[in-house]
Order: C-alpha cells, then structure tokens, then sequence
C-alpha cells in the first residue's frame, strides 16, 4: 500500500489518511486535559475555526517529514490518530507518535493494533531501519503497550522539566 490514499488493516483498527471531517474530534482531543497531560502539552486554547484552518492547510500542504492517520475501530468509529514523524532518511529513523483520543477505547488493545499495523506498514514499505519515541516516565500503561510492539527503553530524557522514557524498535 502507498500513502496518498493508505488504507492499513489491523486486526481491530483501520489506519486511514486524514479527511476534513476527522478535524473536530482532533479538535476535541487536543483541547483535553487529561489527553494533554499524556502528552505533556498544553490543552490548546485556539477557537475550533483557527483550528480548523490550520488542519485544511496540512491537508493541502502535507510535510514530507511526516505522515499523519487516523485510527478507526473496525465500525469505521474514528478513535484516534497515529503519525510517524521526524523522518530521517541518512539516518532511516523517525519518531512514533500516537493517542487514542476516545476513552471508551483505551485498555482494549485498540492502540497495540495501531502500532504493530503502522509498524509494519513503515518497515515493510520504507527504507526507515528504526522507529524511535519518548513517552513520560510514569506513563507505564503506554510503556508496556509499546514493549508488546517490541520497543525496548534505552534511557531516560530530560525535556522541558519533564522526565521521558526514550524507546525504540529496529526493523527485524
């Protein structure tokens, strides 16, 4: 499959481009404090309609250096997003990213699906080698979640005050 129109199956979710329609839960989510604080962001304080403009433009002018989806549970019910970023083609790495923005889905496998499906995607398709993320500290739910797609914890990083878990999966 190639990205433009990617469709990825997994055994719970579906991987899809980003559509218009997928903005205000997007919205939703990053405006979440509780979804903020897993990040380690800020819940973000601009209008739907600033948000909103923004979104269209990375639809229309996608960067080259990273590929954005949307998670959907096999209903076609958008749960979520999942990216990889950062990509790094010298050093065929790049940065993992992932939230399962609707509660109702979290400890369901429904974000291990996404992961091991995006995974196989990138390292069956690209020629990235390795696939790296930071996840805070006491966040073990998401460190087991990614020890089950085969990242392993290398070390610890300091951000902004913040203590993250550094980790990563070669491809195999």
């Amino acid at each position: 499959m190639t990205i433009g129109e990617t469709i990825l199956k997994g055994k719970k979710v579906t991987l899809r481009e980003k559509r218009l329609s997928d903005a205000h839960k997007d919205y939703c989510w990053r405006a979440d404090s509780e979804l903020a604080l897993l990040d380690a962001a800020q819940p973000i304080r601009m209008t739907y309609q600033e948000y909103l403009r923004i979104f269209e433009d990375e639809l229309r002018f996608p960067s080259p250096w990273s590929r954005r989806l949307t998670i959907e549970a096999s209903d076609t019910t958008q749960i979520g997003n999942c990216m990889y970023y950062d990509i790094n083609y010298v050093k065929r790495s790049a940065e993992l990213g992932i939230l399962i923005g609707d509660k109702a889905y979290w400890g369901h496998g429904y974000g291990t699906d996404a992961v091991h499906t995006l995974l196989d995607f990138i390292f069956s398709t690209t020629p990235l080698q390795k696939m790296y993320l930071h996840t805070l500290e006491w966040n073990l739910r998401a460190q087991r979640a990614f020890e089950k797609c085969g990242f392993v914890a290398r070390r610890q990083v300091r951000r902004q005050g913040k203590t993250f878990v550094y980790m990563e999966v070669l491809k195999e």
